[in-house]
């Protein structure tokens, strides 16, 4: 007979996959939402300590990632904080009313423009943007890969071990 607190976590963890490439669902919060909820569920018992200790840890990085890596690659190119900080509310913005592609491309547009105006230099200005857009693109992609860790981590140590 199939665990329905064991269907429900992966259900919640696979919600956090899917949420690291749709637009305002934070995959990372949703991976810990299932790993907690069914080490809740199990009375505290499983995942094991040492389990629930790394698939925390893989959660956090996630969180981390997304929040910071589209800021840690602008910098990464000479963008400025206030260039970053612009950037990021533009992009959310975009997100919102256009999708992701918004969100790429206001994000490279913000970045431009505003470096430009700030150094005025063509080059820099399109290398900071170039930076910054890859990394978003980079980030999304290390969060798949730590949210699919994070679910096959709990799958191995809840069902296998």
């Amino acid at each position: 007979m199939v665990d329905a607190g064991l269907v429900l976590a992966v259900a919640v963890l696979l919600g956090g996959v899917l949420g690291t490439v749709v637009p305002l669902v934070p995959g990372g919060a949703l991976s810990l939402a299932g790993v907690y909820l069914y080490w809740w569920l199990s009375g505290f018992t499983a995942p094991g300590p040492i389990a629930l200790a790394v698939l925390t840890i893989l959660g956090l990085v996630t969180l981390f990632v997304e929040l910071f890596a589209g800021s840690i690659a602008a910098r990464a190119g000479g963008a400025s904080w206030v260039t970053t900080g612009i950037a990021a509310v533009v992009g959310i913005v975009l997100m919102v009313v256009t999708g992701p592609l918004g969100l790429l491309f206001g994000l490279f547009g913000t970045v431009f423009v505003v470096e430009y105006l700030r150094v005025g230099d063509l080059d820099r200005s399109t290398q900071s943007a170039i930076y910054a857009t890859a990394g978003i693109l980079a980030s999304t992609a290390i969060q798949v890969l730590l949210t699919v860790s994070i679910l096959c981590g709990f799958l191995i140590a809840v069902v296998v071990l």
